[in-house]
C-alpha cells in the first residue's frame, strides 16, 4: 500500500517555536501530547521491501517505535509490538498496523525480565511462525540536572532497559533467527557526546553502541546481521515525560537543521537496515540526527 507525499513536506514539520513546554507523568502516553509527532507515515512511500517478514519491535508502542512498525507493515512485514504501560497507545499502533493491510500482535511485557522476553517471543512464533527482525528499541531516560540526584536505582533501571533488556531480547530471539535475518538497535547521539543532564541514559547507550558492533562480529559467519540506529534528538512522548519544561519549551535546535526530528524520519532507516538492500551492513552506527555532531 502506498500514498502520495506532501508537497514540500520538509517545510511542514514543526519547528522548536511550535513545541511548548508541558510535563506529562511518565511512561507518557503520545496521546497526551500538546503537539502530536509525526508518526503515521503518511509521507512514506513503500516498495514491497520486506514482504512475507515478521519482526519484534520493543517500545512499539509509541514515539520510534510505532513509526517502524507501521513502516514495517507498510513493506509487507507482520509485527509484533512489545510495550510495558500505555495500552491505548499499543492499541492505536495496532489498528494503523491493521489499517495498512498487515497483521499486528501486541505483547504487554517488562523487557528487563529475561522470562517475559522469551514469552514475547514465543508468543510471536506461535502468531506467525517465524522471526526475520529483531528491533530492540524499547528505553528508560531521566533526566537530572544535579548529579546527586541519580540515585543508583535510576541507574539500574536504566542499564536493566536500555542494555540488558537488549541483551535479554537477542538471547531469546537468536534460536529462532536464520541466515539473512538481522537484528537492529536503537542507539542514541548522546552515547558518543555524553550528555551532562543523561549521564547514565548517555553510559547505557554508548553500550548498547559496542554491543552492535560485537553482537555483529559473533555473528556474522551466521550470515545474522546487527546493526543500530543513532537518532539524534526526537520529538517523541520521552521529551516531555522525562526533561524539565523549559527544555521542553522550543525542543530541539541543537542540530544543523535547527529542529526535532519526527519518528517517521527515522523509520526509513530501520527500513533500510531490515532490507536486502543494507546486506553488505553489519556493526554500522547509522546517525539521524539532523546533522547533529558527536565531536
Amino acid at each position: 500500500m502506498t500514498t502520495a507525499p506532501l508537497d514540500t513536506q520538509s517545510e511542514r514539520r514543526p519547528t522548536p517555536d511550535e513545541i511548548h513546554g508541558q510535563k506529562l507523568p511518565y511512561p507518557a502516553s503520545q496521546e497526551d501530547m500538546n503537539l502530536a509527532p509525526d508518526s503515521d507515515l503518511s509521507n512514506y512511500q513503500a516498495a514491497g521491501k520486506l514482504t512475507g517478514k515478521v519482526a519484534i519491535i520493543t517500545g512499539g508502542d509509541s514515539g520510534i517505535g510505532r513509526a517502524v512498525a507501521i513502516a514495517y507493515a507498510m513493506e509487507g512485514a507482520k509485527v509484533a509490538i512489545l510495550y510495558n504501560v500505555n495500552d491505548a497507545d499499543a492499541d492505536k499502533t495496532a489498528a494503523m498496523v491493521k489499517e495498512r493491510g498487515s497483521e499486528c500482535l501486541p505483547i504487554k511485557m517488562d523487557v528487563r525480565k529475561p522470562e517475559e522476553c522469551e514469552s514475547a517471543v514465543q508468543q510471536t512464533l506461535d502468531k506467525f511462525g517465524k522471526l526475520n527482525i529483531l528491533v530492540n528499541n524499547a528505553a528508560f531516560q531521566m533526566v537530572q540536572r544535579d548529579l546527586a540526584d541519580l540515585t543508583i536505582k535510576q541507574f539500574h533501571e536504566t542499564f536493566e532497559t536500555n542494555v540488558f533488556g537488549y541483551f535479554h531480547m537477542f538471547k531469546a530471539a537468536l534460536p529462532h533467527l536464520q541466515a539473512g535475518d538481522v537484528i537492529i538497535n536503537t542507539g542514541s547521539i548522546v552515547g558518543k557526546m555524553g550528555k551532562g543532564m543523561l549521564v547514565d541514559y548517555s553510559a547505557s547507550k554508548g553500550a548498547v553502541h559496542t554491543l552492535t558492533k560485537s553482537l555483529a562480529q559473533a555473528l556474522a559467519e551466521k550470515k545474522i546481521r546487527v546493526n543500530c540506529v543513532v537518532p539524534g534528538p526526537v520529538w517523541t512522548p520521552n521529551i516531555p515525560a522525562t526533561m524539565p519544561i523549559d527544555k521542553v519549551e522550543g525542543y530541539d535546535s541543537d542540530n544543523a537543521m535547527k529542529r526535532a526530528g519526527q519518528p517517521e524520519e527515522l523509520a526509513p532507516a530501520y527500513v533500510f537496515l531490515a532490507a536486502e538492500d543494507s546486506s553488505f551492513m553489519t556493526g554500522a552506527l547509522v546517525d539521524v540526527t539532523g546533522g547533529q555532531l558527536s565531536s
